[in-house]
């Protein structure tokens, strides 16, 4: 398995995303773009990007903060977030970028890309669904599902997959709702899986500890994750093959 780090550019400021793939195998495959939680690109976002490559796809773990910028505690990684969030553009320029540089790879089909985000990283790779950029498929375990973008029918050229906890008090209800109505509206393919009882974080095994420590509604499921993991994984092998 080859890994390695890439630091690259987006308007002058540097970033640093991490690449993986089978380096066993020849020929081009299919690029997926993992994206990070809001504690910005750790070692968690990193190995999934090796799950992913082990699966026999090359994976580009993106960076939406900018290089080294990580948080340990909610106030950080709600300042990291907001301050990218906040930035007009600086979402979709940064994974335009990181796009860019998987399609790119020689190990890459370029017409052959997906995406996957954790939490806010869900969030953002729904958004880039929505904006329709080229991706064949997108999937969310945990992300945000409400959106300021107005999607209008046929706009979407991805088909969706989305993993929320039925229990995430950051995703309510009304919220998973109004996100069906908004896609059935835009005729857009997707498939939604609730778990019941299931909070919020539940693919990240520190998700329990942090939830602990700073009073905040996160908890790991196993179960869950697992059962989230092998229905992205039949995803993509239905979509890419």
């Amino acid at each position: 398995m080859h890994s390695e780090s890439i630091e690259y550019e987006v308007n002058g400021e540097s970033f640093t995303g991490y690449l993986a793939f089978d380096d066993t195998t020849s020929g081009k495959r299919p690029g997926i773009l993992v994206i990070h939680e809001w504690w910005g690109h750790n070692e968690f976002v990193r190995e999934e990007a090796d799950k992913l490559a082990a699966a026999g796809y090359t994976a580009f773990a993106l960076d939406m903060f900018g290089t080294g910028k990580q948080a340990d505690n909610p106030n950080d990684a709600g300042a990291l977030m907001n301050a990218a969030l906040e930035a007009p553009g600086a979402i979709e320029q940064r994974f335009r970028k990181a796009m860019e540089i998987l399609q790119q790879h020689d190990t890459v089909d370029p017409q052959r890309i997906a995406a996957q985000g954790y939490c806010f990283g869900g969030a953002v790779a729904l958004n880039m669904a929505r904006l329709g950029l080229p991706l064949q498929g997108v999937v969310s375990f945990h992300g945000a599902l409400e959106s300021d973008i107005k999607v209008e029918p046929g706009s979407v050229k991805a088909q969706l997959q989305v993993y929320t906890g039925g229990a995430d008090d950051m995703i309510p209800p009304k919220q998973v709702a109004a996100f069906v109505e908004e896609m059935q509206n835009a005729g857009v393919k997707f498939e939604l899986t609730s778990y019941p009882g299931v909070k919020h974080g539940f693919t990240n095994p520190a998700a329990t500890a942090r939830g602990e420590k700073f009073g905040i509604p996160l908890a790991y499921s196993d179960e869950a994750r697992r059962d989230a993991w092998n229905g992205a994984m039949a995803f993509y092998h239905k979509l890419f093959d």
